[in-house]
């Protein structure tokens, strides 16, 4: 069978690596053309566009960037007709994937949807177009059949594929890790900025604005594959900051605390049962916008799931040095560290279990091959 898929972000590439694992796994002869990134191109395939080329972050610097946006979805539309699928699975990416399974439908191909788009957050009259446009949905989060129910749309609930990422990562031998990266005995509170520059240059001058009220630990940055350290070097300028690069589960498996940019990062962070602070701050404008359309509680998944507050959001405003030096202390005491380990293991179990990959390939491949 032949599959198109379509990532947009470091995340989308990680959960796009591990269903390509498993789709080679149930159909021996599967053919797999993709957009992704290097997690995606190791395990095989075609890669067509690499999605560090389509970083764009928020309203405003979509609008930026609108031509180039549209020159993409021209290009994938062309892409695919040449390519001419079984399937066309598109992960999370909203923005880019509805347009193109809208168009795709209409055009008789199969179309399936992992990671669902936050519909639940914002717009949910999307849903009706989703309904329309895509034929079998594989949501991650518990809450989302239920939402989908309402609106007469029924979805397969596969479980988070962040259980497997973490459960099945190579371990690592935490004085060899230290070593190679130069880091000292000290504690380390990780910090978690993000993966596109925009967010990267808004999260991390204030995470590092309270590394010198922490001196019994040692800060480390976690770099994303997608930048690279000059880039890090012009925000740190001459702080005495560590840098990990393209480590970041090895470096939460030995971490104390963590400050982290809301997004996949928080369930991450938190599957690994570290403490966090959930960070945001967005352009102004994107601000302003996604506050009046947004009507959630929280923005960070690890409360969306639990639907209470477990871990402090400093979001816009909020997010300062003051406010984040009171939150990073709350969290390397013992009693509040003990709260958040408890909550964390109620989490995981709201999660599903493992197999979120190997079960969305078998439905993939079982709803394509008759």
């Amino acid at each position: 069978m032949k599959y198109y898929i379509i990532s947009g972000e470091a995340s989308g590439d990680l959960h796009g690596s591990n269903l390509m694992k498993a789709l080679y796994k149930e159909d021996k002869a599967a053919d797999i053309r993709f957009w992704g990134g290097d997690l995606m191109k190791a395990v095989g395939g075609t890669l067509v566009t690499h999605y560090k080329e389509r970083s764009f972050m928020g309203f405003a610097e979509v609008v930026m960037n609108l031509k180039t946006v549209l020159g993409f979805i021209k290009f994938c539309k062309t892409d695919i007709q040449n390519f001419k699928p079984d399937v066309i699975v598109c992960i999370d990416n909203s923005g880019f994937n509805l347009r193109i399974a809208k168009w795709a439908k209409q055009q008789g191909f199969k179309t399936h949807y992992y990671i669902s788009p936050q519909v639940w957050a914002s717009r949910a009259n999307r849903v009706k177009k989703i309904k329309r446009d895509v034929d079998i949905m594989y949501t991650i989060l518990p809450f989302e059949k239920a939402f989908y129910k309402t609106y007469g749309y029924d979805v397969e609930f596969v479980g988070h594929p962040l259980i497997d990422a973490v459960s099945d990562r190579n371990l690592i031998d935490e004085t060899d890790f230290r070593t190679t990266h130069n880091l000292s005995k000290k504690p380390i509170i990780a910090l978690l900025p993000g993966s596109r520059k925009q967010e990267i240059k808004k999260m991390l001058d204030v995470m590092l604005s309270v590394a010198d009220s922490f001196t019994d630990y040692q800060f480390v940055i976690a770099g994303a594959p997608s930048q690279d350290y000059e880039f890090y070097k012009s925000i740190i300028g001459d702080k005495a900051i560590a840098f990990v690069n393209n480590k970041t589960y090895d470096l939460l498996s030995i971490s104390h605390a963590a400050l982290v940019t809301s997004g996949t990062a928080t369930l991450e962070t938190a599957l690994f049962k570290v403490p966090q602070v959930v960070c945001y701050k967005a352009n102004a404008i994107s601000y302003q916008i996604a506050k009046r359309i947004i009507t959630l509680k929280f923005i960070s998944l690890v409360n969306l799931i639990m639907d209470r507050e477990v871990v402090t959001e400093l979001i816009q405003n909020e997010l300062n040095t003051h406010r984040l030096k009171q939150e990073l202390t709350k969290i390397l005491s013992p009693e509040k560290r003990e709260q958040l380990f408890l909550d964390y293991y109620e989490l995981e179990q709201k999660l599903g279990g493992k197999g979120a990959s190997e079960k969305t390939a078998k439905l993939i491949y079982e709803a394509i091959k008759n």
